[in-house]
């Protein structure tokens, strides 16, 4: 029995929207946060002041990332109210509805990461290296004690996330280089390299989106085909196992989980769906499903 392409059970059973309507969203809202900084300096229309790092919403409401503003703090520097009102905003934001949602939906290196993924799995490069997705989570205090250290933001002089937004704004210059660099990363030499085992800022933000309220539930998991193509989709497929196979809740509660709902459009048996922390609900009124041909 041959293994149907990915994504061809989605296509066939849902069609192309709906096997494609999150990705398509989060394209969409990672454009419009793009807009909402390009506005100002290329149509006078200041959306968003700043950076990824720190911003005025509108004039008037202060955003900050909060990993930034930690390190500010390691650093030895003061903030300014306005700087803890705006890292106290995004933080209490992402403790409700997940951290990791910055990844799939407001990150520009996403898009590169993501492309890279799909181009490694059409042309079959495969490799068996594969770090520690631990590492990532000790780059943090690292990030720290070099901001201790020199007295500076070090991280964010070599930061892609913040660097690649500045880059649009005023010029790539050496972080296009930077960028580049990722992709190949993940093209050759590991699968989601840089988001799934590297990042800092997705460690961090992973670690508040322990508490949040928005999730991905597997509620029709009886009716799983073992077809692999969520597994194949995710960035960060260690999350989906216990929810989908295991005997507890359905609901998938790993804060490294992105919320990018790319394994409830590529799942043609709709197994998957976006739901909340308290939906324990299982859909067992249908018999499974039979397994692909």
């Amino acid at each position: 029995m041959s293994a149907r392409p990915f994504l061809a059970d989605a296509l066939e059973r849902k069609g192309r929207w709906l096997s494609y309507r999150w990705l398509i969203l989060r394209r969409l809202s990672q454009l419009l946060v793009l807009a909402g900084f390009l506005a100002g300096p290329c149509c006078g229309v200041w959306i968003l002041e700043g950076n990824l790092a720190s911003s005025l919403l509108l004039g008037q409401v202060p955003l900050a990332d909060p990993f930034t503003f930690i390190q500010s703090l390691a650093a030895g520097h003061s903030p300014a109210p306005q700087a803890m009102l705006g890292a106290a905003l995004v933080a209490g934001g992402y403790l409700l509805v997940g951290g990791r949602l910055f990844c799939a939906w407001a990150c520009p290196i996403n898009p590169v990461t993501d492309l890279a993924g799909w181009l490694r799995r059409r042309l079959g490069i495969k490799s068996g290296f594969m770090p520690s997705r631990h590492f990532r989570l000790a780059l943090l205090p690292a990030c720290l004690l070099a901001a201790w250290l020199t007295g500076s933001l070090a991280w964010e002089y070599v930061n892609p996330v913040t660097g690649l937004m500045r880059g649009l704004v005023f010029g790539l210059g050496w972080t296009g280089g930077l960028v580049g660099a990722i992709f190949l990363f993940d093209l050759f030499v590991v699968q989601r390299g840089w988001c799934g085992h590297v990042c800092p800022m997705g460690a961090f933000y992973g670690l508040l989106g322990k508490t949040a309220l928005l999730r991905v539930s597997a509620p029709r998991r009886r009716a799983c085909t073992d077809c692999m193509d969520c597994f194949t989709a995710c960035p960060e497929p260690q999350v989906i196992r216990p929810a989908l196979k295991g005997k507890g809740t359905p609901l998938i509660l790993d804060s490294n989980c992105t919320t990018c709902g790319r394994c409830v459009d590529v799942c043609g048996e709709k197994v998957f769906r976006l739901t909340h922390r308290f939906d324990r609900k299982l859909d067992e009124a249908g018999p499974p499903a039979h397994p692909p041909s």
